[in-house]
């Protein structure tokens, strides 16, 4: 099936010998539910996995493919799903474009202040942390939207393997050196495609140079706190660098092609491997 050959990929890509040790730094929500199922085929690859999440999360729960370790966090589970749900709310509503990336961005900076202290309650619990330094992983398997699993990665001088949709900003691109001309290449949340009119390509131009700013300004928490842990100053693009491998949930059928590294392997489908036959 289509999942079984996608996680073949990447089991050919990790490069890992029976009973390998993989740490799992997810993101909560959606992008955890297509992780799940890889970490499954997995463990029935005979590798040892341990999946690190915050006592108060949305989906990450015990399971009998990985060991799970959790760590306190300044935050209720009501606080979490409102934050979570008044994001996604303004992430999908139809406005118009300034009003929704403006929207966006602020409940970005929420959104990022929330997972950054998180961060920093797993970065901070000592006796977690002599446990995952303790346990010599051979990688760390992490979603990039929320670096703190490239923080730990760093600083557990592990590779790491990314899995992602994608990253705002084109952080991706901008740490994987591929060409990304605002000319060309549409800015997330415009809608234009890669056929463009000159004034949606002066209005993808300035997007693009606001992108700067704005993402910059959500992801300095992450940036603060990876200098601290690191103890040298470290850029998100730097950060995220190091990534070893990028497995993306993209494919071509509803992308516009672009370059990509060798790194960059796409797993477009590995989320739709259940299927339910339609009813009568």
């Amino acid at each position: 099936c289509l999942v079984s050959t996608r996680v073949l990929v990447f089991l050919s890509l990790f490069c890992l010998a029976d009973g390998g040790k993989l740490l799992v730094v997810p993101m909560d929500g959606s992008h955890w539910l297509s992780m799940h199922s890889v970490l499954a085929a997995l463990s029935q690859k005979e590798h040892k996995i341990v999946v690190v999440a915050p006592e108060v999360n949305l989906n990450v729960k015990a399971s009998e493919y990985y060991t799970l370790k959790t760590y306190p966090v300044p935050l209720t589970r009501e606080e979490l799903g409102a934050s979570m749900h008044s994001f996604v709310n303004d992430l999908f509503e139809r406005r118009p474009f300034l009003q929704r990336i403006t929207a966006l961005y602020e409940k970005v900076q929420v959104i990022s202040s929330v997972y950054a202290s998180s961060c920093t309650s797993l970065l901070h619990n000592k006796d977690l942390m002599q446990y995952l330094e303790r346990s010599k992983f051979d990688a760390l398997l992490t979603d990039p939207v929320v670096p703190c699993g490239q923080i730990l990665a760093l600083h557990l001088s592990v590779p790491s393997v990314f899995f992602l949709r994608g990253l705002p900003c084109s952080f991706d691109l901008q740490a994987t050196q591929c060409p990304d001309p605002p000319s060309y290449v549409p800015r997330t949340f415009t809608e234009n495609s890669d056929h463009m009119t000159f004034i949606q390509r002066v209005e993808n131009l300035f997007l693009k140079s606001s992108e700067s700013f704005l993402c910059n300004f959500a992801y300095l928490p992450f940036e603060l706190l990876a200098s601290d842990v690191l103890h040298r100053p470290v850029t998100m693009k730097e950060l995220l660098s190091h990534g070893s491998i990028w497995l993306k949930r993209m494919d071509f059928v509803f992308e516009y092609p672009m370059p990509v590294m060798p790194n960059i392997v796409f797993i477009g489908g590995i989320n739709c491997g259940k299927k339910k036959p339609l009813s009568q």
